[in-house]
């Protein structure tokens, strides 16, 4: 019997030194990571879940950071770095290329069968995604940050914000319509940066004349065109304020004479042979590579071209390029000094995640869009929406000038950012129906019954 309560007393022992044990470990990791009141980083603001409760959660998360651009090199590393400071966080990821994302991203969104963490747009497709119930707010993360959320640029949560609840917070800028040009070819032609349209179109004859390409144009996709091209184009012929009433469908509609003559002007490039052949069947990227590598004269692209040239390009190529606004329209009725553009994408959050899951997504939401992930981006040739100064030294010359060119110019709606979805595949879908000689007026038509329904009006 002594023996047996020996045994007792040394196995009460041992439990009560293990447990005193783990309720120290708890202790100091949480010391370590900062005491109450502590950084703003490692407070229990940080919703730390995985990384400090110890409790394996897992997360799937979607994004297309795929390419051996800049920025998307920076984010895979970030995500790495996260994986590496959250051993208790099991990641699920889908890295899905740019040109397949949003389709991937609607179909799982039509079967409500969201990713926990997945990349999305502001505008268009977060109002979509809180209409169904998809998505839930990040108001809680943000507040607890408040240096972070102070941080961002005036008007940099308006697209992600519906009804006071935010959805996501930018991870970067996105000018959409930035006319690169390369000052080698174009000295060499003896053609000045295109001012108005009337320059585009002489500096275009002169350049198929000589057997160059004026305007790399990767279209297969179907969005670059209506991005980075009508967006602006059709901005500086009918003013911001007709598009914002046509796209409510208030007071104008997409059949009105003033956009039927900026389709028009579209296709009058397609028609003055300003594209190279096949413009419907190359990529983006393929565009920026066509163009890094000396192929076109210009190229019209947003922001995020930036970060892949400067991975792709010679110094002295870079060196070469210039970048300015889409030349202006006789008779716009829009201002000629702007840039269509929208914020960058942010980090959607499933209505699904909850708990220790929803902290340990905070955690990551923080990691690919905190401070120091923003001067990562930066550095890494891409746009922010953060105050931040830029060390020139950093990055290439043309992100410099583009830079700075963005905070010259006032901003306009990009049509994807304020169009339904239904109105912006009309868009997109019309637009590659011009390239192949399709009418203005029946293009039109179609975006308005798209738009218009879509409305149900």
């Amino acid at each position: 019997m002594r023996k047996r309560w020996i045994s007792v007393l040394v196995f009460l022992l041992v439990v009560s030194i293990f447990t005193a044990c783990a309720g120290g470990t708890g202790t100091t990791t949480s010391g370590k990571d900062g005491a109450a009141g502590g950084s703003e980083s490692n407070s229990s603001a940080n919703q730390g879940g995985g990384k400090d409760s110890g409790e394996s959660v897992k997360l799937s998360l979607w994004h297309n950071f795929t390419g051996d651009d800049l920025r998307a090199q920076a984010m895979r590393d970030i995500i790495e770095q996260f994986k590496q400071n959250h051993p208790h966080v099991a990641l699920d990821i889908q890295a899905i290329p740019p040109d397949g994302y949003k389709t991937r991203l609607k179909t799982v969104a039509a079967a409500n069968e969201m990713p926990d963490v997945f990349l999305m747009w502001p505008g268009t497709m977060t109002k979509e995604f809180h209409g169904g119930g998809l998505i839930q707010p990040i108001n809680e993360l943000l507040d607890s940050k408040p240096d972070w959320k102070s941080g961002f640029l005036p008007g940099a949560f308006d697209d992600f914000t519906l009804d006071g609840a935010t959805y996501s917070a930018p991870m970067g800028l996105s000018p959409t319509s930035i006319l690169y040009y390369n000052q080698a070819l174009l000295d060499k032609h003896g053609l000045q940066v295109p001012a108005t349209w009337d320059d585009l179109m002489q500096a275009v004859a002169t350049l198929k004349e000589n057997k160059v390409t004026p305007i790399a144009l990767g279209n297969k996709a179907a969005w670059l065109a209506q991005s980075s091209i009508i967006s602006s184009l059709a901005d500086r012929v009918t003013g911001t304020e007709w598009f914002l009433k046509a796209a409510n469908q208030d007071g104008a509609q997409f059949t009105d004479s003033e956009f039927v003559k900026a389709l028009e002007l579209f296709q009058g490039l397609q028609e003055a042979g300003a594209f190279q052949d096949g413009a419907n069947s190359i990529d983006n990227t393929q565009m920026e590579m066509m163009f890094a590598q000396g192929q076109a004269a210009m190229m019209i692209d947003g922001g995020w071209a930036l970060t892949n040239l400067s991975a792709n390009a010679t110094p002295e190529a870079l060196q070469q390029m210039g970048a300015t606004v889409l030349p202006s329209v006789p008779g716009g009725k829009g201002d000629p000094k702007t840039l269509s553009g929208v914020v960058g994408v942010g980090l959607g959050l499933s209505k699904k995640v909850e708990g220790k899951r929803k902290e340990a997504a905070y955690d990551l939401i923080y990691a690919m869009s905190g401070p120091e992930a923003q001067k990562r981006t930066l550095e890494a040739n891409q746009l922010v929406s953060f105050k931040l100064e830029l060390d020139e030294s950093k990055v290439s010359p043309l992100f410099a000038k583009v830079n700075r060119l963005v905070n010259e110019v006032k901003r306009t709606p990009v049509y994807d950012a304020v169009l339904t979805s239904a109105g912006t595949d009309a868009v997109n879908n019309g637009l590659q129906e011009l390239l192949m000689g399709g009418k203005p007026e029946g293009v039109a038509q179609k975006i308005q019954e798209a738009q218009a329904k879509a409305l149900g009006k």
